[in-house]
């Protein structure tokens, strides 16, 4: 007897047994893997990381490279594309923590982002690519992408608050009017995701959201079959609605033995006041919701939107609309302000990243399959001008990108070959299988140029 065979037969009776609406994604994984569906089992994955207060182009500088600047907000003046290998290249402190990333990285500058221009933050402009002060505009590319990467849930969004209050709904929108938003309690962001396997009032709470839907289930249903005509359309809204959340906490029930394994465990964190926890709890939740395939789109968000940069005293550095203008606060410049918060980041993106290569995949792991986007909601600077955004990129999403050690300098606004963020997110959506050649609002002062398609330098 093939035993292989009948493995593979037996895994794909259980996934059709199963029903889709119960199926747990891991077994999903399993049983694709078994069948030889190579579709199925690298599942693709993007994770947008977005930190307040501007990131300075030079800190994606490696290391005794000198960049052409013109004298004014050291804007580059090249024409042309630049572009230099990073592989042994040391890189800038703000950045080393990546280092053991360093080819399959790629660190990308010269994307305007003029559309979003704002005093501060772009808000929804950053991800959306359109005007900075007019709420939730479109779509952002985040929600736009996780269309493409569905998983029990779509999209997960969780930071830290600059301000007061669990929530940002500055930074992320599923369309217009329609804001996203980003949880900013570790303790929400756990009992959100992983409530079903949670201890105390989190497991009792998710237990009683599970019976009440099982209880209605029958009555939507025979409610339904009590309408007609217009009222049963309308209904049907309703009952899609339903289904999906139900739907949902049956995926988490049916995956609890896998959730209990990569729950993490948050102590303090849960509850802390204090923002580096806060985002180390975040970014741990989110790679535990990764790992046990509950999401394929993750946004974490540091601050973001308005002047709700956040405060980060456990490092001396109380204000960070301070360090936006010129505060020291005790270091040599305020530059050492930013390098440092910048260094703390990269080293919580970096642990992000080394924790999904740690996850086998398919013949490789499960970084091998992401894509890791790291970007401020203002551009280049505290107070930006958006001729450049500069962006980070880990992973190539299974080869679907040319990230692999790369420095690229695009040419300067309104140069022919000037491209913007709203291409790169058009190359996004081209490499996760959801094609746009249009993203956002097109730039009014780039009126002259072709300001659609992807960049063919980064699509693989």
């Amino acid at each position: 007897m093939n035993t292989e065979l009948t493995r593979r037969s037996l895994l794909k009776g259980i996934a059709l047994g199963t029903g889709t609406t119960l199926l747990s994604p891991i077994l999903a994984q399993i049983a694709a893997q078994a069948a030889g569906d190579e579709k199925q089992t690298n599942r693709k994955r993007i994770v947008f990381v977005v930190q307040s207060n501007g990131m300075n182009p030079s800190h994606l500088v490696p290391v005794g490279i000198k960049r052409r600047p013109d004298g004014r907000n050291e804007r580059p003046t090249n024409d042309l594309l630049e572009e230099l290998s990073l592989k042994n290249q040391e890189l800038h402190p703000a950045l080393q923590p990546l280092t053991p990333f360093r080819d399959r990285m790629a660190f990308v500058q010269g994307l305007s982002g003029r559309i979003a221009l704002s005093d501060h933050s772009a808000n929804h402009g950053a991800l959306g690519a359109y005007a900075a002060n007019r709420g939730a505009m479109q779509q952002t590319i985040d929600s736009a992408v996780s269309e493409a990467l569905p998983g029990t849930f779509s999209h997960v969004a969780l930071g830290l608050n600059g301000g007061d209050g669990p929530m940002n709904y500055r930074i992320s929108a599923a369309g217009t009017g329609k804001e996203i938003p980003i949880i900013c309690s570790p303790e929400l962001a756990f009992q959100s995701l992983f409530g079903s396997v949670a201890e105390g009032s989190g497991k009792a709470a998710f237990d009683r959201r599970t019976n009440l839907l099982d209880f209605m289930a029958d009555d939507v249903r025979r409610s339904r079959a009590e309408l007609g005509g217009d009222e049963r359309q309308k209904f049907d809204r309703y009952l899609e609605a339903f289904e999906t959340l139900h739907s949902r906490q049956r995926e988490l029930v049916a995956m609890s033995e896998e959730l209990k394994k990569n729950a993490p465990n948050l102590g303090e964190r849960a509850t802390t006041s204090v923002s580096s926890l806060i985002l180390e709890a975040q970014f741990e939740t989110a790679a535990a919701a990764l790992v046990a395939g509950l999401t394929n789109v993750v946004t974490l968000a540091s601050g973001g939107g308005g002047q709700q940069f956040g405060k980060f005293p456990e490092f001396g550095i109380p204000d960070l609309h301070g360090i936006g203008h010129g505060g020291a606060y005790g270091r040599a410049s305020s530059e050492d302000c930013f390098v440092e918060l910048r260094k703390f980041h990269t080293k919580l993106i970096a642990g992000l990243a080394s924790r999904l290569q740690s996850v086998p995949e398919g013949t490789g792991t499960m970084l091998d399959n992401t894509l890791i986007v790291y970007l401020s909601d203002s551009g280049e600077g505290h107070h930006p001008s958006l001729y450049e955004w500069p962006l980070v990129l880990i992973g190539n999403l299974g080869g679907k990108l040319k990230t692999e050690g790369r420095y690229l300098q695009f040419p300067n606004y309104g140069t022919k070959r000037h491209r913007t963020t709203a291409n790169l997110f058009c190359t996004l959506l081209h490499a996760v299988g959801k094609p746009r050649d249009k993203f956002g609002v097109p730039d009014p002062g780039l009126r002259d140029l072709d300001q659609t398609g992807v960049i063919s330098e980064l699509l693989a």
